[in-house]
């Protein structure tokens, strides 16, 4: 494993996160140190770094370099974002962290963009889409096309500088919250209105709209842990800023979703998304919880043009890559899942997007044995639901898939807390497809590929499953016959199985 560190030094924040990865195949976040360096604290009301503010950010950069030489981390990439490409004194801060041998790279508001939307277009399934990335000292604000950056600028509207700029009162007073939003149309109306005219997705990434959005789902009981791939409503946005304006700062720090160092700036930045989404006429927008870091991770991780070829099914191997089965026994399961479900088809009418869900669910079905044989499929599903690796696919996606995974070889499908997240007609979907995955992993019962295809005919009343195998498959036949009434449940039909002598290819 290889282990790459990439320092994002902030206008707020200053965060090292480890990678470990092999390149083109598999990643992982393994570690990071998040310190709230305040970097750009007073360019709010000027344009030059307060010397305690670059104490801090050297004391950050102090750290992480003691952590890289205690791991034996290669030399991290440090990346450098607002502050100090807008500071007149810049100088100053290069000159106090010359010491510590870290080369800082200063990003461009434009190249700080690009690796936004390279962190979007390898973590969702979209082709074009904005991307915004609101941060303590400016808002990028770009155009995604097939997948790669085409225009874009960044605006000096970060949360920390636009409350330095305006918000002096704790709550703020009408007058001010009026005059940050006189701002923002001076320099976020040409953008906004260019969204309402190409009504593309909209990406949002950065703390702040993260923070937001883990109070928005704390407050409705949301029940899956993850902000990535959530549609956050302008109108839930809009109900939260209105109670944020409300009140004070040592309130805000108790709201449950916000980090209590980002309390004082949360409420600028809520405002900035509140008017953007307002004034472009969009009902809401969606979170990624990719950002810069990853953008420029990937840098390293993919040759150019650093692109995943298919984000979903890179999501899917990069998590059995984590917790990998055996590769054998997991191909024939997919194989026969998907025979299974070919075959089927008459009978379930099934789009091809279920399928994709099943050899998603029939990939990971395993995964649960690196923890231990007892309850594996708890324990797959489980780690499906809390390692957040399924990018390209909705929280809908995601939650089937789990539920797949804990269904595979035993339990009646349920989706129980889950249902609110799902759509009309998922518990059947969930049925049939579980169906589909449990005879396909009982077909494989004795992991030796004894069944090498399946051929399905279907009658008025019994659907016969045609078994292609060389013997006898005697320990799968008898497994498999075991759930034949979750098959009729699913399917109305009498489950026959018999195996037919394999005189041709697999497939034909």
């Amino acid at each position: 494993m290889r282990r790459l560190g990439i320092v994002d030094l902030g206008s707020n924040t200053a965060r090292l996160v480890v990678f470990g990865y092999e390149p083109g195949l598999w990643f992982r976040l393994i570690d990071e140190i998040r310190e709230p360096v305040r970097l750009g604290e007073g360019m709010g009301r000027g344009s030059a770094l307060e010397p305690e503010a670059i104490e801090r950010a050297v004391a950050a950069l102090t750290l992480y370099a003691h952590f890289t030489a205690a791991t034996a981390l290669d030399r991290p990439r440090v990346i450098a974002t607002s502050a100090l490409r807008d500071a007149a004194n810049a100088e100053r801060f290069f000159e106090r962290a010359r010491h510590l041998e870290l080369s800082v790279e200063v990003l461009s508001g434009e190249a700080e963009a690009a690796l936004g939307v390279r962190a979007v277009a390898n973590s969702f399934a979209v082709e074009d889409a904005w991307v915004m990335d609101l941060g303590g000292g400016s808002a990028q604000i770009s155009e995604m096309r097939a997948r790669s950056w085409v225009a874009g600028r960044a605006y000096p509207l970060g949360a920390l500088r636009l409350t330095e700029a305006h918000l002096a009162s704790d709550p703020p007073r009408r007058a001010e919250v009026a005059a940050l939003e006189a701002a923002l149309a001076a320099e976020l109306d040409e953008p906004a209105l260019a969204m309402r005219g190409r009504p593309l997705p909209l990406v949002a990434m950065g703390g702040t709209i993260r923070n937001l959005t883990r109070a928005v789902q704390k407050r409705c009981g949301y029940p899956l842990g993850r902000v990535h791939g959530y549609f956050l409503k302008t109108a839930d946005l809009a109900a939260l800023t209105a109670d944020l304006l409300a009140l004070p700062l040592d309130k805000r720090r108790r709201i449950g979703g916000i980090h209590p160092d980002r309390a004082d700036v949360i409420l600028a930045g809520a405002l900035v998304y509140r008017w953007l989404l307002t004034r472009a006429e969009r009902e809401g927008l969606w979170i990624s919880g990719y950002g810069v870091r990853e953008g420029a991770f990937l840098e390293r991780f993919l040759p150019p043009p650093h692109l995943h070829p298919d984000v979903r099914a890179f999501s899917v191997e990069n998590l059995f890559q984590l917790y990998a089965q055996p590769r054998a026994h997991t191909a024939n399961v997919r194989r026969l899942a998907r025979r299974i479900f070919e075959g089927l088809a008459p009978l379930h009418q099934l789009p091809p997007a279920a399928a994709e869900l099943l050899d998603a669910a029939a990939w990971l079905h395993d995964i649960g044995m690196t923890v231990g044989y007892h309850k594996h499929h708890k324990h797959g599903a489980y780690l499906v639901e809390t390692t957040h690796l399924l990018n390209g696919f909705t929280h809908r996606e995601q939650v089937l898939v789990m539920l797949l995974v804990r269904y595979h070889r035993r339990g009646s499908p349920s989706l129980g807390v889950w249902r609110e997240l799902v759509e009309p007609g998922d518990k059947g979907l969930l049925l049939r497809l579980a169906a589909c995955l449990r005879l396909a992993e009982y077909l494989e019962r004795a992991r030796a590929g004894q069944v090498r295809d399946v051929r399905v005919w279907i009658g008025p009343k019994t659907a016969t499953l045609e078994l292609l195998a060389r013997e006898e498959p005697v320990v799968e036949m008898w497994e498999a016959m075991k759930h034949a009434a979750l098959f009729e449940q699913a399917f109305g039909r009498r489950l026959i199985l018999k195996r037919s002598p394999e005189t041709h290819g697999v497939g034909t």
